[in-house]
């Protein structure tokens, strides 16, 4: 696949490309600029980036990076299996725990709530970060609704991090979720106070609280574009008219011109 020539391989993180150093030269930067396409294409363009994580995988699959790169690209394409096996071997080549969230929800996009759960409550969680905690929260919330215990949804995700005055990275996407479980079990009025105070967290616009609340307010958004293309089809259909209404004027001049003449 054709990589631009600003793309040098460079980009990546630095311990992604200490872990390419144990390829040849060539070939570390050639599956570092696929890198650099995928996580440049993931969230634009997730068929784009399952490409190139292709032809880094089938460069350096004995590479973990590569293996976990492969694993996001696929699950960006909701390929939830391939997915799951290749952050499953990430996992064996690092023993890294990171991943554990994203596979839980992998299990959910299988269909397979119950296993989710069952990671949810895996002694695995207790070595994840903070971040990784309140992730782990959101695909067992996530899990609870597939299975239709929307109480206990909302449940899961009372904690002390949804309480918590200070805006993290994740405060935004928890709250959201805390307020769609709301909706959903149609306690309208306190979505609606967390759909608010999603808003107030969400700095970088990684969801779309501000429509929500809005449509919880009532308030309807117009189109001006779709306006401007009304207006536009409409201009000829106006000129048309006054075409024809001045072919109408000739016509009565001419009537009045020739009945001039026969008086």
């Amino acid at each position: 696949m054709p990589i631009p020539e600003d793309v040098t391989g460079d980009e990546i993180d630095k311990d992604v490309r200490q872990e390419l150093q144990s390829l040849p030269k060539t070939l570390a930067e050639d599956v570092a600029r696929n890198l650099v396409m995928v996580a440049r294409l993931l969230d634009e363009d997730p068929e784009g980036a399952y490409g190139y994580s292709r032809v880094a995988l089938r460069l350096a699959s004995r590479v973990a990076a590569v293996r976990e790169a492969a694993g996001f690209a696929a699950y960006a394409n909701q390929k939830y299996g391939e997915a799951l096996g290749e952050f499953r071997a990430a996992k064996r080549m690092t023993g890294n725990i990171d991943l554990w969230p994203v596979m839980a929800d992998c299990e959910r996009g299988l269909g397979r709530p119950e296993k989710a759960l069952d990671m949810a409550g895996a002694p695995e969680v207790h070595k994840l970060d903070k971040a990784g905690q309140v992730e782990m929260r959101l695909v067992a919330a996530g899990a609870r609704r597939d299975m239709g215990q929307l109480d206990a949804a909302i449940v899961t995700l009372q904690s002390p991090e949804l309480a918590a005055n200070s805006v993290q990275p994740w405060t935004a996407r928890l709250r959201y979720a805390y307020a769609d479980a709301l909706l959903a079990a149609e306690r309208q009025s306190e979505a609606r106070e967390w759909f608010a105070k999603a808003v107030e967290a969400d700095r970088d616009g990684s969801t779309d609280a501000s429509d929500r609340l809005a449509e919880l307010d009532g308030v309807e958004f117009v189109d001006a574009m779709a306006e401007d293309e009304d207006d536009e089809v409409q201009a000829p259909a106006s000129s048309e008219a006054s075409e024809h209404e001045d072919e109408d004027q000739d016509e009565d001049q001419d009537e009045g011109a020739d009945q001039g003449d026969k008086d």
